[in-house]
């Protein structure tokens, strides 16, 4: 196994265990919906109408994002190869000279060490934000 391939272990170990999930690029079109249906309900129908369009206007954006919602460890194990060595490198910035023989000492290591796991999974989350345009949800 490549140290790659560790390090996104490592990542969706990291995420499972805070349970996070994924928006990518939709929940924008839900909120839209909803104000856009609320928008229209109003003009054509005054007050209730903004009640009933944002109503319909929920309900639709709901339908329209549903599914969405990936478990990060997913995300992170569909990620192109491409996009998982970007992540390592991320990653390795906060890791420096860590050495590891394998995943499990690699685990072991970050989640036995408070500060590093916070800055691994700050790596995680800056790259998840910023390459994937994705919002993290965690769940409780």
């Amino acid at each position: 196994m490549s140290r790659v391939d560790d390090v996104m272990r490592l990542c969706c170990e990291l995420s499972a265990d805070q349970q996070m999930k994924t928006a990518v690029k939709h929940s924008g079109k839900g909120a839209a919906a909803a104000g856009g249906l609320a928008f229209v309900g109003g003009v054509i129908g005054g007050p209730l109408g903004i009640a009933v369009g944002g109503a319909v206007g929920g309900l639709l954006g709901c339908w329209m994002t549903s599914g969405q919602f990936k478990p990060l460890p997913q995300v992170i194990m569909e990620m192109s190869p491409d996009q998982q060595k970007r992540l390592y490198d991320d990653v390795m910035t906060v890791l420096g000279g860590v050495t590891w023989a394998d995943v499990a000492q690699l685990t072991a290591l970050v989640m036995g060490n408070a500060s590093l796991q916070q800055q691994v999974t700050g790596a995680l989350l800056g790259y998840i934000h910023r390459e994937l345009q994705a919002e993290i949800h965690y769940v409780d």
